[in-house]
């Protein structure tokens, strides 16, 4: 069936919660399964006030190295999660603000055969106006996505 599965993270509860299940699930499909967990870093925002002064007190090597830092923590805890119960894991960042696309790259670069991933269940005008990472993905992509709520 799924050989390896692709996990994307946003560090949100739910988000969480679709890790443990994703590990179970590739757990459930047998030794030769495997995940790859994966965290898209935003890119450094760049902010302007009035004549183009910048307002961001945060420089951008402050902000590569925190969003490196909040990466290898999400990514870290899904690779011993999954280490604790047997699944191979390996784990992938990429800097994109548009996480929808980087899910799909590295779905395709890593090889992956599925998505698994949390819907954050918005619905109604919400749901059509904001739209979702997890919307995205299911119609950009060829791929099997698997959403978890």
């Amino acid at each position: 069936m799924f050989k390896h599965i692709l996990v994307p993270t946003d560090g949100s509860e739910l988000s969480a919660k679709t890790i443990k299940q994703a590990i179970l699930f590739a757990k459930s499909l047998g030794a030769e399964t495997q995940i790859t967990a994966f965290f898209a870093q935003p890119e450094y925002p760049t902010s302007y006030f009035a004549e183009g002064a910048l307002i961001d007190p945060e420089t951008p090597d402050e902000f590569s190295k925190n969003t490196n830092e909040q990466a290898n923590k999400y990514l870290n805890d899904i690779a011993k999660e999954a280490a604790n119960v047997g699944v191979k894991c390996n784990v992938v960042t990429k800097i994109s603000d548009s996480p929808f696309k980087a899910i799909i790259e590295v779905a395709e670069s890593e090889k992956c055969d599925l998505i698994f991933m949390a819907s954050h269940g918005r619905r109604g005008l919400a749901g059509l106006l904001l739209g979702s990472e997890t919307n995205r993905v299911l119609t950009h992509t060829k791929i099997p996505v698997l959403v978890y709520r």
